[in-house]
C-alpha cells in the first residue's frame, strides 16, 4: 500500500471542513501558545485563547474516528505573576463539547538551560492531553515498552510476601500490583513522563520538538497505513515521522514559509499539495491521489 502525505496552506479552521467525518486515527499537534509566536502565527491573547481554539477542536472531534485519539501538546504561560488559567479552562470547554479528557502525559525536558525569576524557576516540562471520543479506543502498549533498568535488581531483589499477592492496598485505593510477576521480565511499561531532550536538527522554526516526542504517540496509538494529523504543522516534524512510520498523514498550516519548507523536507516523496484558493471539489479529486 501506498503512503500518501497531504498537505493544506491556508487556515486550519477552513481545511479541517473539507476533511470528512471519522477519518483520522491520531491528532497529534502542538498550536501556538497564548501570546507565543506573534510574528509568524500572531499569537492569542490568554483571555481569548478558549474562544479561538474551541472552533478548532470541534472540528477535530468531527474528523477523529471513535477509536482515535488527540494528543495536545499545550502549555500555559505566567501572566501578571501567576500562571494562566487558559488551559484548565480549555480542557473544561472540551468536555463539554463532547470530548474526553482521558489522560495527561508530561515532557520532561531533560536538557532544559538552567534560570531563575523573582518568583519561580525554569519550567522542564510540557503537557500533552490526551482526548478521546469514547472510552474503547486503539492503545498498542506493548509498542512502548521499556527495559526493566536497573531499579529491578534491588527491587525485585527481597519481595515481601505482600509483594507476592495481589493485596488490598493499604491507603484504599483499590488493589496493588503482585510485583513478584515481574522477576523474570526484560521490560515492562512506561510511566506517563517521557524524558526526552529538546534539542533537534531543524532550526527554521520557533518551536520544534524532537521527533521522538510524536514518535512515541504514534507507536502508542497508531499502527501501519493509519492517518496521522497535525493541524499545526510547522516544520513537519509529525508529517515526518509518520511518513517514515508507514502512516498516513495531514499537515495543515496558515505560513507559507513553513508549507514550503514541508514540502522540500518530504521530497521527493510526491505530495498531495492543497493550495488554499482551490475550490472543494478540486480538492476532494486530488485527495484521491495516492503519494509514494
Amino acid at each position: 500500500m501506498e503512503i500518501r502525505t497531504d498537505l493544506f496552506l491556508g487556515d486550519c479552521k477552513e481545511k479541517l471542513a473539507l476533511l470528512q467525518d471519522n477519518t483520522i486515527d491520531l491528532i497529534f499537534t502542538s498550536p501556538p501558545y497564548a501570546d507565543q509566536r506573534k510574528t509568524s502565527y500572531g499569537g492569542i491573547h490568554p483571555y481569548k485563547y478558549v474562544e479561538w481554539f474551541l472552533p478548532i477542536s470541534l472540528h477535530l472531534l468531527r474528523v477523529l474516528k471513535p477509536t482515535g485519539t488527540f494528543i495536545l501538546n499545550i502549555k500555559e504561560k505566567i501572566v501578571k505573576g501567576e500562571r494562566s488559567t487558559y488551559v484548565i479552562e480549555l480542557i473544561l470547554e472540551m468536555r463539554k463539547q463532547g470530548w474526553l479528557w482521558t489522560e495527561e502525559f508530561i515532557w520532561h525536558k531533560k536538557n532544559s538551560y538552567p534560570g531563575k525569576w523573582p518568583n519561580r524557576f525554569r519550567d522542564a516540562w510540557e503537557r500533552l492531553l490526551q482526548f478521546n471520543k469514547s472510552r474503547k479506543f486503539n492503545m498498542y502498549q506493548d509498542e512502548v515498552m521499556v527495559p526493566m533498568g536497573d531499579w529491578a535488581k534491588t527491587r525485585l531483589r527481597k519481595l515481601s510476601e505482600t509483594d507476592k499477592t495481589r493485596d488490598n492496598s493499604k491507603v484504599g485505593s483499590g488493589f496493588g500490583k503482585n510485583v513478584s510477576n515481574w522477576l523474570k521480565r526484560d521490560k515492562a511499561y512506561p510511566t506517563n513522563v517521557l524524558h526526552l531532550a529538546t534539542e533537534c536538527s531543524n532550526k527554521n522554526h520557533s518551536a520544534t520538538f524532537p521527533e521522538e516526542l510524536p514518535e512515541w504517540f504514534i507507536k502508542l496509538f497508531t499502527k501501519e497505513y493509519d492517518t496521522v494529523l497535525d493541524p499545526f504543522m510547522g516544520s513537519g516534524t509529525t508529517l515526518i515521522v509518520a511518513n517514515r512510520m508507514k502512516r498516513h498523514s495531514i499537515g495543515i498550516d496558515i505560513v507559507p514559509e513553513y508549507y514550503q519548507m514541508v514540502r522540500k523536507r518530504l521530497m521527493p516523496i510526491e505530495l498531495v499539495l492543497l493550495d488554499p484558493k482551490d475550490e472543494y471539489e478540486k480538492i476532494k479529486h486530488e485527495r484521491r491521489t495516492e503519494v509514494r
